[in-house]
């Protein structure tokens, strides 16, 4: 069943799906059998209602007058903004829980007040101020900063990105304003009839990326460390087998993870725990799924009320399956619309808390309001311990499958282990001791293969080789659950990459957390590129995103390629149609930017094709092969 998961826990949920014939992710993959070559190869176009038009011998522009290449690009371009709005209201979510927090009007705490102080230094702001207002001004500073002008160059680039690459990206026009207003010319350029150009598409994308990251991703993940903790290693326990049915449980699912913290927050209080006990349970469990999960489990020590990650999107439906979900809780990003009729199957409430998020026959709404949470959170228990009492019959959790998992390698958690200085990590690179890092950032998806088969394919190529992995997103999960995030798994690295992980008791793939942390990767590798004075373009390094899926990720690969990596990518994004564009991507682009990209679905030639450019930039630094 490799076709359905690299999961033995998954395999047996989905054993129940099929027994109680329930719609489900794998089988509505197969159902819908061979796609159309068109928008597969992206040179299909449904923007005005002068199409579908299809481009095809004898019929080599749309009505328009667009070409292959223009239209794949323009096509592209709009999945982009996609990713970089999503990333953005996350971004303001944050902004916003963390002027809200100062002012003493939600149940958080100013937790690393250092990072507070660091980020705000960053920012341009003066750090001679109190707690309260040095957070009220990074607040209004990341929101001046995602409504940044296009027409301006964004302070926060200026702020956080190499010398060497801002004068690049000046050079080359790409140096973006703030996230907004680059998606709003960004989705204006891809109306019909309005920029037809592949190239100056592409360059938009580039921008955009480039606003992601600085204007979203970064402030965000920062302002989150300073709300709840930077994350350190620790271990926890991941795989669907955390579900006790025994306990109240309520999941939170997405990618934010405010109402999560309320509700580990609420869920340790004496009063609520009385509540799920007197309900005839042995007591509540807070559970955490997908990104949100990982949000927690990165900052929040497991106990006997936070209890763990699931997994990532494709282990849901196979969570839910086991009736032991009491509340699903579902804020922004990755809630399958198809779930409804598992809450009477299996005994859970689909509950929104998000104004993004609505699931089809979903039991509830309850917005997200910073100001709220703590009410908010009540109210989710409150509905949990009350649907616990509705259970018919006996839930079940076949496998009980855990794995443990060492995660929290925050650039501040890897500095720590380093011995506070990237000294020892350049020290063995430099020798050769480890050939180079790889970041896997990386969805999940049925495309090549089933769930998380690729990225533990390539990344067990990877460690084998001697190449570090430090790995995000919902391919994070894949690596966790699959048992690489752990000290034992460096009997599967090479003896260069086994050697650093036993002097530095880390394992051979370090969990840096969700697809968000592209931008906390960012800044690690500024850093090393920094230390060892060139360009990021320059270093051993090289992202792989095996499994991608969806638009947060494609914004991800296209700065990854502004920032002048190596990019891997698998399946074929949708410009197979476009061969102007196709090699743009991953070919020409790289005498501008540095990076490029690589398109390769096997992945032992994928890890050939990273390794051979991790050794050409190690003999173009002088390093030893």
């Amino acid at each position: 069943m490799e076709t359905i998961s690299a999961h033995q826990s998954v395999k047996e949920q989905y054993n129940i799906l099929k027994k109680d014939e329930m719609t489900n992710t794998f089988d509505r993959f197969n159902a819908q059998g061979k796609r159309c070559s068109f928008c597969e190869q992206g040179i299909s176009c449904q923007l005005c209602s002068n199409g579908p038009c299809r481009i095809k011998p004898g019929a080599e522009r749309g009505v328009c007058g667009i070409d292959a290449d223009g239209m794949a690009m323009r096509n592209l371009l709009f999945l982009n903004t996609m990713g970089t709005s999503t990333y953005t209201f996350h971004a303001k979510e944050v902004a916003k829980t963390l002027k809200a927090t100062a002012l003493g009007k939600t149940p958080f705490q100013i937790k690393d007040e250092t990072k507070l102080r660091s980020l705000a230094g960053k920012l341009g702001i003066k750090t001679d101020k109190s707690t309260k207002e040095l957070a009220l001004a990074v607040s209004d500073a990341m929101l001046a900063g995602i409504n940044a002008d296009s027409d301006d160059e964004l302070a926060n680039v200026l702020f956080f990105a190499p010398k060497s690459r801002i004068e690049l990206w000046r050079k080359l026009g790409i140096l973006p304003g703030g996230p907004v207003h680059e998606v709003m010319d960004a989705v204006s350029s891809s109306q019909t009839n309005i920029d037809g150009d592949y190239v100056s598409l592409a360059k938009k994308a580039l921008r955009l990326g480039i606003a992601c990251i600085y204007g979203a991703q970064i402030p965000l993940e920062l302002g989150q460390d300073a709300l709840f903790g930077t994350p350190s290693p620790h271990s926890v326990d991941v795989d669907i087998g955390i579900i006790d049915p025994s306990y109240v449980n309520v999941v939170v699912n997405g990618h934010e993870p405010f109402i999560g913290v309320a509700l580990i927050k609420a869920a340790h209080e004496a009063k609520n725990q009385d509540k799920a006990k007197h309900a005839g349970a042995k007591g509540l469990h807070i559970i955490g799924s997908i990104e949100t999960g990982q949000e927690l489990v990165q900052r929040f020590a497991t106990d006997n009320v936070f209890v763990g990650l699931t997994g990532n999107w494709l282990a849901i439906e196979p969570a839910l399956a086991t009736g032991g979900i009491d509340v699903f809780a579902m804020d922004m990003n990755c809630s399958p619309p198809a779930m409804a009729e598992y809450q009477e199957k299996y005994n859970t409430l689909l509950v929104s808390v998000s104004k993004l998020v609505n699931v089809p026959g979903m039991k509830g709404q309850i917005v997200y309001k910073p100001e709220e949470a703590a009410s908010q959170a009540q109210k989710l228990i409150d509905m949990a311990i009350e649907n616990f009492k509705k259970r018919k019959g006996k839930p079940t959790n076949p496998s009980g499958r855990k794995q443990k998992s060492i995660l929290g390698f925050s650039t501040e958690a890897c500095l720590g282990a380093l011995g506070g200085s990237l000294d020892p990590l350049l020290d063995v690179i430099k020798k050769g001791t480890l050939k180079g890092v790889v970041a896997l950032v990386s969805c999940t998806t049925l495309r090549d293969g089933g769930q998380d088969v690729n990225t533990l394919k390539i990344a067990r190529e990877l460690i084998k080789r001697d190449i570090l992995v430090i790995s995000a997103g919902c391919g994070n999960a894949a690596l966790q659950v699959g048992g690489l995030t752990t000290l034992e798994a460096k009997e599967e690295a090479g003896p260069g990459l086994k050697a650093v992980c036993e002097l530095l008791k880390i394992p051979p793939v370090l969990s840096f957390g969700t697809c968000t942390d592209t931008g906390r990767i960012t800044l690690l590798v500024t850093a090393v590129a920094d230390a060892l004075g060139v360009d990021p373009s320059a270093l051993p390094v090289a992202v792989t995103a095996p499994t991608y899926m969806e638009q947060k990720a494609t914004i991800d690969g296209i700065f990854a390629v502004a920032f002048g990596l190596y990019t891997h990518v698998a399946p074929l994004p949708p410009v197979g149609g476009a061969p102007r564009l196709v090699k743009l991507l991953t070919q020409d682009v790289e005498g501008l930017t540095g990076g490029k990209l690589a398109v390769e679905t096997d992945m032992v030639a994928a890890a050939n094709g990273i390794e051979s450019h991790i050794m050409k930039k190690r003999a173009a630094l002088g390093l030893p092969a």
